[in-house]
């Protein structure tokens, strides 16, 4: 089966929702600091481009979560492959995720998460499908809510591919 990607947001929407998504990250931060916790390895294209564009003090770490493996669709099976390195007690996390579709993973994390005695736990990402969600979670900053189609670039893939992409396209088969 071949491959085919058909651009759905491009390159420069993209990066103006993000410059917006900081700000409102910015003004609802001022003067406190931000701990964002990006979830690998989709959301690191997304986290970084965020990071850069957030105005008060933030650190980072990085977390990997799985349910996917090599498919289009989430096996419903949620596993950590790599937990924190710093301890959360009193700070103000921010969940950075690349796309939330049945929020089974992100339901699983914020659970795990919010044992660890954050000041607050908030969450943050690039693409939501919202009409796929099977256990509920709250987004706090969404910058695009999208069709229930599979995608890649800025960061999603297929199978491994795709992750540099930098725009967010859909992917369709043909033989």
């Amino acid at each position: 089966m071949k491959e085919n990607v058909k651009i759905l947001l491009s390159e420069q929407e993209v990066d103006r929702r993000i410059e917006e998504i900081a700000g409102q990250i910015s003004r609802d931060y001022a003067g406190q600091e931000v701990h964002l916790i990006c979830v690998l390895k989709g959301a690191v294209f997304f986290m970084c481009e965020l990071a850069k564009r957030i105005t008060v003090p933030v650190t980072m770490d990085f977390m990997s979560v799985s349910s996917y493996g090599n498919d289009t669709k989430s096996s419903g099976v949620v596993k950590i492959v790599k937990d924190l390195d710093e301890p959360l007690d009193g700070k103000n996390v921010l969940i950075v995720e690349d796309i939330i579709d049945s929020g089974r993973t992100l339901s699983y994390l914020i659970e795990i998460l919010e044992k660890r005695n954050p000041a607050s736990l908030r969450l943050c990402t690039l693409l939501d499908k919202p009409e796929r969600r099977i256990a509920q979670v709250t987004v706090d900053y969404t910058c695009f809510n999208i069709p229930d189609e599979f995608v890649v670039g800025y960061g999603l893939d297929y199978a491994q591919k795709y992750r540099n992409l930098p725009f967010i396209g859909v992917v369709t088969f043909s033989d």
